[in-house]
C-alpha cells in the first residue's frame, strides 16, 4: 500500500535529510546500506459504462533499506517517511535471520550523464485532464454500435532516488500517462489502450480501436483445425513472450536448471534474421533509465543477435552467487519492492514488412498465457479477436478458437515483423507474423 500525504510535494531537502539519516545510522551495524526513496503524485479516473464514475488525486510515498552484513542481507519497505527507524530496524534483524552468500559489493558512483529518459515536464496530473482522456475515449468508441463496458486513465510525476554508504547517489523525475477502455456489441468484446511517459497518444483513437474490435469480431464464422499463417499483435505477443522468454533469460533461472535456454550460449535459438535485446535509453519510455535498481548503471544487452542466443541477465545478487558481472538488470516491482532480476525495455528487431497482404489469422490477444509451461515453453491459449486477413484488410471475424504450440519454436518460425511497433509494460514490440501455426477451431 501507498502512503498518502495531503501537504504540498516533499521538499527535497527532507528527502535528502531521512537518506542521509538511514544511511549514517545504518553503518553502525552493518557493512553496507541501501536506500530506496520514491514520491510523487497521481490523477486518475474511471468509467463506469459510458460514464466518468470516480476521480482520485493524490500523492505517494515509498521508502525501501536494505543492509548487507557478512554476505547476509535484509530488507524492509514503509510508506511512511517518518517511520524510517522502524523500517531500517526491520531490515537489520531479517539480515541477522538471512542465509549468507558471496558478495562483492554495492557499486561505488559513476558519473552518468544525459536527461531523464522517462519524464515529459509538460506532464501535469489533474483531475480534468484525465476526465478529459476518457471522454474521449467514449467518443471514439462510439463510432461503432457498441456499448462502452469499463475504462480508466492515469497521470502521475515523481521522483525516484537510490543512494548507498558508498557515496552512491542518482536521481531521476519519471512521468507516466496511461488509458484504457473496453466496449462491447453483443457477446463480442474489444479492449484497447495506451502507455507513456508523455501525453503524445490520442483519447479517441484508442476508444475507436476497442470499439472496433467489439463490433467487427461479432458473428464471426467457425475455423477448421490445421496449420495456417498467424499475425500475433504486440499484445498478444507479449503475453507469450512475458511468460516463457523473460523468465528463461534470467541468469538466475540459467543457473538453477529453469531455462530452456541454459547451455545454448552461441547457438541459434531464433530465426536469422531475428534480434532481441535490452535498450535501456529508448527516450520516453517507461523503463529507461541511466542505472537499474541497485544503482548499477545500465546498458544494452544483446540477448539475441541475429538468431544467436548471447547473454543473460543478472542482478548483484545472483552474479556473485555464480562468479560473473552485473548487467544493470535489477528493477523493483511496485514502489516498495525490492530488486530482482528483470529488463528494462525488451525489444525484438529484425526486418519489417507488411504482415497482413498475403492471407493469414490475425490474432489480437490471448487468453491463458500465464498456464505456459515456462521450461519447456508449451502452451494453449484461447484467441482473442481473431480475424482472417488477406490483402491488408480484416476480411472477417473468426468465431472462438485455440492457439497451440511452443514459445521457444515461435522464434524460429517468425517471418516477418510489423511496423507497428508498441510499448507493452516492459516490452517493446511490433506485430509478429509466424508460419505453419497449429489453430484448433471452436
Amino acid at each position: 500500500m501507498v502512503h498518502r500525504i495531503s501537504s504540498s510535494k516533499m521538499r527535497w531537502w527532507v528527502a535528502v535529510e531521512i537518506i542521509d539519516d538511514i544511511l549514517k545510522a545504518g553503518s553502525r551495524s552493518a557493512d553496507e546500506v541501501e536506500v530506496y526513496f520514491a514520491e510523487g503524485q497521481s490523477a486518475s479516473a474511471e468509467l463506469k459504462r459510458d460514464t466518468v464514475s470516480r476521480s482520485i488525486e493524490s500523492r505517494y510515498f515509498s521508502l525501501s533499506i536494505r543492509t548487507i552484513a557478512g554476505g547476509k542481507i535484509g530488507s524492509s519497505s514503509t510508506s511512511n517517511p517518518a517511520e524510517w527507524q522502524k523500517c531500517l530496524d526491520a531490515a537489520l534483524a531479517s539480515g541477522r535471520l538471512a542465509t549468507g552468500q558471496a558478495w562483492g559489493g554495492l557499486p561505488g558512483p559513476q558519473v552518468l550523464k544525459g536527461p531523464d529518459l522517462s519524464y515529459d515536464p509538460a506532464v501535469r496530473p489533474g483531475a480534468a485532464a484525465v476526465k478529459g482522456m476518457l471522454e474521449a475515449m467514449v467518443e471514439g468508441a462510439m463510432r461503432h454500435p457498441v456499448q462502452v463496458t469499463s475504462g480508466g486513465a492515469t497521470i502521475s510525476t515523481g521522483t525516484v532516488t537510490i543512494a548507498n554508504s558508498h557515496g552512491t547517489r542518482y536521481s531521476r523525475d519519471q512521468s507516466l500517462v496511461s488509458a484504457s477502455v473496453e466496449a462491447i456489441r453483443e457477446n463480442s468484446t474489444g479492449y484497447e489502450f495506451e502507455i507513456s511517459c508523455s501525453a503524445d497518444f490520442d483519447p479517441a483513437s484508442i476508444g475507436d480501436r476497442a470499439g472496433f474490435l467489439a463490433a467487427s469480431s461479432a458473428n464471426g464464422t467457425g475455423i477448421s483445425s490445421g496449420a495456417y499463417d498467424i499475425v500475433l499483435s504486440p499484445l498478444a505477443a507479449a503475453q507469450l513472450i512475458s511468460a516463457v522468454i523473460v523468465p528463461a533469460l534470467s541468469g538466475r533461472n540459467v543457473h538453477a536448471g529453469r531455462s530452456r535456454l541454459a547451455g545454448l550460449a552461441g547457438t541459434a535459438v531464433a530465426a536469422p534474421a531475428i534480434s532481441v535485446y535490452d535498450d535501456p535509453f529508448l527516450p520516453g519510455k517507461p523503463g529507461s533509465t541511466r542505472w537499474d535498481a541497485e544503482g548499477t548503471p545500465t546498458r544494452k544487452i544483446p540477448f539475441i543477435t541475429d538468431g544467436i542466443l548471447g547473454e543473460f541477465a543478472y542482478d548483484l545478487k545472483t552474479a556473485y552467487r555464480y562468479g560473473t558481472a552485473g548487467t544493470g538488470s535489477a528493477v523493483r516491482s511496485g514502489s516498495g519492492g525490492m530488486p530482482s532480476i528483470g529488463h528494462h525495455n525488451l525489444v525484438i528487431a529484425g526486418p519489417e514488412c507488411a504482415l497482413m497482404d498475403e492471407p493469414a489469422i490475425f490474432i489480437q490477444d490471448v487468453v491463458g498465457a500465464h498456464t505456459a509451461n515456462a521450461l519447456s515453453g508449451d502452451f494453449s491459449v484461447e484467441l482473442t479477436n481473431p480475424f482472417r486477413v488477406k490483402d491488408g484488410t480484416f476480411e472477417a471475424p473468426v468465431r472462438k478458437a485455440m492457439l497451440s504450440g511452443n514459445v521457444f519454436l515461435l522464434l524460429e518460425s517468425i517471418t516477418g515483423l510489423g511496423r507497428d511497433r508498441r510499448t507493452i509494460g516492459s516490452l517493446v514490440l511490433p506485430s509478429i507474423r509466424l508460419k505453419d501455426q497449429h489453430i484448433i477451431g471452436g
